[in-house]
C-alpha cells in the first residue's frame, strides 16, 4: 500500500499514540502536547485514565474503545475505525490512544489502512512498550552481558497456537523471552517449556500492573512455578519474562522496595 500525499485541510487529523505502560510520567513530550490539543480521544482499556485527566484539554470528548480478555463484548476493530473516520471527516483532531507502544501487538495496521483509504492525515507517536516498563521497574535488564544478548517479544493468548517446532525453538533459545497477554495461561506455557527440555531452573518473572503503585513482581523457576503460583490468578496487565536476566531482579529491585509488594525467592 502506497501512502498518498494527503494535505487535505478539509479533514481533521489523526494521531496514533502509545501512552506507555501506566506511570503518568512515562509518556513522551509529543504526546503530552497532542493531548492538550486533541478534540476527540479514543482510548484503550490499558491506558491509565490519570494520563487523560492530567494532560488532556478539559473539553475533549473521551471515548472508551478497548478490548479485554478476548471477550465478545469488546469494541470491534470495525467500530473503532468508524469512530476515528467519522470524527476526522468532521474536521476534528483525533487522538487514538493505546497502552504501551502504538504498534506492539495492536491492530495499528488496520487503523493505518483505514486512514489511507479515506485520505486522512495522520501521525504515529511511539510509546514505552509494556516489556520495557515492566523490566525496568522490576530491575530486570532485558539484555545483559553474560546473561542474554537478545530478546524476543511474544504475543500468546488463549486463542494462540504455536507449532511443536516453534515451542522447541523457544525452549532452546538463549534469548530473554517476554510474553504479552499470557498470564491466564502461564501454566500451559510452563508445561510446554518443561516438556521440551528447557532447564527446570530457568528463572521466570511475572510483573503485574507494571510501573503503577499496584505493581507486584513474582519470581520463581519453571520447576517451582506449579507449587508456588499455578493456582494464582494474576492481575492484568501482566508481563512474563523468562531467562537468565531474571536473576538480576534481587540485585536491582529499585521500585518494589518502596512502592509495591515483591514476592520472590532468592535465585542463585
Amino acid at each position: 500500500m502506497q501512502l498518498r500525499d494527503f494535505k487535505n485541510t478539509s479533514f481533521g487529523k489523526v494521531f496514533l499514540a502509545g501512552a506507555g505502560p501506566g506511570d503518568v510520567e512515562l509518556i513522551t513530550v509529543k504526546l503530552s502536547n497532542v493531548l492538550k490539543m486533541a478534540e476527540v480521544i479514543i482510548t484503550d482499556r490499558l491506558v491509565n485514565p490519570a494520563i487523560i485527566e492530567t494532560y488532556a484539554r478539559p473539553d475533549a470528548k473521551v471515548l472508551f474503545a478497548g478490548k479485554q480478555g478476548f471477550a465478545d463484548a469488546s469494541t470491534s476493530m470495525a467500530d473503532i475505525n468508524k469512530l476515528i473516520t467519522e470524527f476526522a471527516l468532521l474536521g476534528k483532531v483525533v487522538l487514538r490512544l493505546k497502552g504501551g507502544d502504538v504498534a506492539f501487538f495492536s491492530n495499528v495496521l488496520a487503523e493505518l489502512e483505514n486512514l489511507v483509504r479515506h485520505g486522512i492525515d495522520f501521525e504515529i507517536i511511539p510509546g514505552i512498550t509494556a516489556a520495557s516498563g515492566a523490566s525496568a521497574y522490576a530491575g530486570i535488564p532485558l539484555t545483559a552481558q553474560g546473561y542474554s544478548q537478545g530478546v524476543q517479544f511474544i504475543s500468546y493468548n488463549p486463542k494462540s497456537f504455536f507449532s511443536n517446532e516453534r515451542w522447541q525453538q523457544l525452549a532452546v533459545s538463549n534469548d530473554t523471552l517476554v510474553f504479552y497477554m499470557a498470564a491466564s495461561i502461564l501454566p500451559e506455557i510452563v508445561s510446554h517449556f518443561l516438556s521440551r527440555g528447557r532447564n527446570p531452573s530457568s528463572p521466570l518473572a511475572i510483573v503485574e500492573q507494571a510501573t503503577t503503585p499496584s505493581q507486584r513482581v513474582f519470581i520463581t523457576t519453571l520447576a517451582e512455578f506449579k507449587s508456588e503460583f499455578s493456582e494464582m490468578i494474576f492481575n492484568t496487565p501482566s508481563i512474563i519474562i523468562l531467562g537468565e536476566v531474571v536473576r538480576l531482579h534481587s540485585c536491582f529491585n529499585w521500585f518494589n522496595g518502596s512502592k509495591s509488594v515483591s514476592v520472590f525467592k532468592q535465585l542463585l
